[in-house]
């Protein structure tokens, strides 16, 4: 796959009740914030979930994370519409694998920043 610096990935999700229930299940993580309803009969959405937006991309590119960074900026509930922005900062040709930086802004369907992260890591040839 050719990529190149300043190439933009996207991908947008919402997340639902169901979806999130699955998470707590499968991570363990049934902290009460994401276990009770808010008063708009809303489930507060795992941070790591909300991440996985971003691994999606990075399947797609058969990207190897070797780091990530995360900053949490506010807070997701089922019913909101996440869409992950993923910019390519750094492409670094090696012998049989390409070393990639990228940066990543999460936004909701208000067009207001939750998550923003960085990553570093491979992708083969």
């Amino acid at each position: 796959m050719n990529l190149n610096v300043g190439d933009v990935f996207t991908w947008t999700r919402t997340f639902t009740d169901e979806e999130t229930l699955q998470f707590a299940q499968l991570s363990g993580d049934m902290g009460r914030h994401h276990m009770e309803r808010d008063e708009k009969d809303r489930l507060m959405v795992h941070g790591l979930f909300t991440a996985s937006i971003g691994t999606k991309i990075g399947g797609d590119l058969n990207y190897i994370a070797r780091e990530m960074n995360c900053e949490f900026i506010r807070p997701v509930f089922t019913g909101d519409t996440i869409t992950c922005e993923l910019t390519i900062i750094e492409v670094v040709p090696m012998e049989g694998y390409k070393k990639v930086a990228m940066k990543s802004v999460y936004r909701n369907q208000y067009g207001k920043e939750v998550l923003i992260g960085t990553s570093r890591g491979i992708i083969k040839d």
